[in-house]
């Protein structure tokens, strides 16, 4: 388990603030946030390679805030690999048990089990330089996970990889997590890959841990405008909520959307794009905030099309290939927006 208090950090015009987490033990937790956020920074201070200003770092009980990095039986898998060129794959991954003395029966016990595991033994006798980046990154797991560690630390794992080798490590992280057990700490700017892989999210901006939650709830309910956008709600307006009778609506100026939330007074609204539904004709529905618009742009977006509206605002839709071939789009084209109560996020 990993257990973090009130950990700061000063370096350069950087500043880690206050961060507050706690890692549950064989949990799979991502910390997501933007290039520059502070996540490799936190990385990098739980593993000893920065000293804290200020705060504490727990690891399974027991505080070591102030060990060396050696001394944390930590795990880190770096975004660049970092293995040693000069030497064989086997001593690569062999490296922190042969520090460590462990008997050589031991080592080859273990070298077998986790070559196995990463399905590279055909890689043993090579050099890392002649290694793809695929399996360049599969050493590097080997070598961090062999010494069995209380933790694992991986810092953006799968950003180097072409897509279909991203893909099918991302995976293979499932199956050895699943495997193993050992609790980890992954980061990356990628909330796709966060999605498929975490049991938990910790999002992190300008230094500051702003919301944790499972990868649903930070997918559809967002605590702030910053979350809202980087989790891919691009409709995000300013508004007011307003109490009609027994309902509550938000106020958007020339539009006004039935909507579900505590709130009061001036807020944040966002829906996601997947969320609207576009229909040539309006047609029943349990769905209560509709409303006609003129189709402003069209762009494609892999296997979806991405479609704006001005419907007194830019209000973006996303619909299949299919969709938008039987619905015939086109710029100009008049059509109805339909979408449900629950669709609207209202936040502060």
């Amino acid at each position: 388990m990993i257990h973090l208090v009130n950990l700061s950090k000063h370096l350069g015009n950087f500043t880690l603030s206050n961060v507050n987490l706690t890692v549950q033990e064989n949990e799979y937790f991502i910390i997501l946030g933007p290039t520059g956020a502070g996540k490799t920074v936190l990385l990098e201070t739980i593993a000893g390679m920065h000293q804290p200003d200020s705060g504490e770092i727990w690891i399974n009980g027991h505080n070591i805030t102030h060990q060396y990095p050696e001394e944390r039986n930590i795990g880190f898998v770096y975004q660049d690999y970092l293995l040693f060129p000069h030497l064989k794959v086997k001593d690569n991954i062999l490296f922190g048990l042969k520090i460590r003395k462990v008997p050589p029966h031991t080592m080859q016990r273990a070298l077998e089990q986790m070559v196995a595991l990463l399905k590279i033994e055909h890689l043993l006798d090579r050099f890392p330089g002649t290694l793809s980046g695929g399996e360049q990154q599969r050493v590097a797991l080997a070598r961090a996970l062999i010494t069995s560690p209380r933790v694992l630390l991986l810092d953006e794992p799968l950003s180097a990889l072409d897509p279909p080798t991203r893909e099918e490590f991302q995976n293979d992280l499932k199956r050895i997590h699943q495997y193993a057990k050992t609790t980890t700490l992954h980061i990356t700017h990628d909330f796709d890959e966060a999605l498929v892989l975490a049991d938990r999210i910790g999002i992190i901006y300008n230094g500051q841990l702003e919301q944790i939650g499972r990868p649903l709830d930070l997918f559809y309910k967002p605590r702030s405008q910053e979350i809202a956008r980087f989790v891919g709600m691009e409709n995000i307006y300013p508004a007011v909520v307003r109490q009609y009778g027994q309902d509550k609506y938000v106020d958007l100026g020339s539009l006004r959307w039935r909507v579900i939330s505590d709130l009061e007074g001036e807020v944040q609204v966002a829906i996601r794009p997947e969320d609207i539904i576009l229909a040539r004709e309006d047609f029943s529905s349990s769905a209560q905030n509709r409303m006609r618009g003129v189709i402003s742009a069209i762009s494609p977006r892999g296997g979806m099309v991405k479609v704006t509206l001005d419907v007194g605002l830019p209000l973006v839709a996303l619909v299949t290939a299919q969709a938008h071939e039987e619905l015939q789009l086109e710029l100009g084209q008049e059509l109805w927006a339909i979408f449900k109560t629950t669709a609207v996020h209202v936040f502060k």
